[in-house]
């Protein structure tokens, strides 16, 4: 019996009447924390590059997902089989370079450009935003790195400057321990100032972004 097979098989008689009582407990909701502490250690196995447990994690990672469909088709919802069916026909229809007849791609970039026109025409959007939208539990390093991409890249399509922080001339040829570092000097020094250094990226990222959509309004 494929892997895939014996892991549906596994949850489903963990969830059953007579399964385990910690694993019928759960419900979508509960489990969110520990889906993060799973993601959290599959990145620890990546930046190690221990395949054995990078391996492990995904396990851990593709128990969640199994766990969840589980949960949706026990109320009639959906199954994992609808989950991989949707992942799939998503993945071939916006790879219409690879699966279909559309022009192939020369670069990354033609194929992110392509990825986010197909995306806008499915979701019905009217018109692109100048940021795609970022999920508000997201990281704030994560999402202050994904609003200056796109910073950057609004003003390349345009021809505009940008205004680079002052520190980008250091931080150019900063070894990533260098970085690491540095980064680590400023949330110490954060928190001895008393500044909770996630709330301050996070609000400083929304003013990047406000300032930016109101620029773009009134350029028309």
């Amino acid at each position: 019996m494929p892997g895939i097979d014996l892991l549906l098989a596994t949850t489903a008689r963990l969830r059953a009447p007579d399964g385990c009582p910690w694993d019928r407990e759960q419900t979508h909701q509960t489990i969110c924390d520990c889906l993060v502490e799973e993601v959290c250690e599959l990145l620890q196995a990546i930046d190690r590059h221990d395949d054995a447990n990078l391996r492990e994690e995904l396990g851990d990672l593709l128990f969640h997902v199994v766990l969840h469909a589980q949960m949706a088709s026990e109320v009639g919802k959906f199954n994992f089989d609808d989950v991989a069916r949707e992942v799939n026909e998503k993945m071939v229809r916006r790879h219409p370079h690879v699966f279909g007849d559309g022009v192939k791609l020369g670069d990354s970039a033609a194929v992110v450009k392509q990825w986010e026109q197909i995306k806008l025409k499915e979701k019905g959007a009217k018109k692109p935003t100048l940021f795609k939208e970022l999920p508000p539990t997201l990281n704030p390093v994560l999402t202050a790195r994904e609003v200056w991409k796109q910073v950057q890249k609004k003003a390349l399509e345009t021809g505009s400057t940008v205004d680079r922080p002052a520190v980008s001339a250091a931080a150019q040829g900063l070894s990533e321990a260098a970085a690491g570092q540095k980064l680590f000097e400023l949330i110490a020094a954060c928190r001895d100032a008393g500044i909770d250094p996630d709330s301050a990226l996070r609000r400083h990222t929304a003013a990047v972004v406000a300032t930016a959509e109101k620029h773009a309004a009134t350029q028309g």
